[in-house]
């Protein structure tokens, strides 16, 4: 697991405190190295604006990375 996804995984445990169903499915996209999977669930949280685009920048971070290796 690169920084990005350990980033990612530390975020959304602190934000999304409640055990939910598809924050469950966003820890196994996580860990399984799926950022499209990641994605399409992280449409589906009401973040603020400014969570969203952190959201997706540590999102695009594992992608740039997953690209390089």
């Amino acid at each position: 697991m690169d920084a990005a996804q350990v980033s990612l995984l530390r975020w959304l445990r602190q934000q999304l405190r409640e055990p939910m169903a598809v924050r469950e499915h966003l820890q196994a996209a996580v860990e399984n190295d799926d950022p499209a999977e990641a994605r399409r669930l992280v449409a589906r949280f009401p973040f603020t604006e400014a969570q969203r685009r952190n959201v997706e920048q540590l999102l695009d971070a594992w992608e740039r990375q997953r690209a390089r290796a």
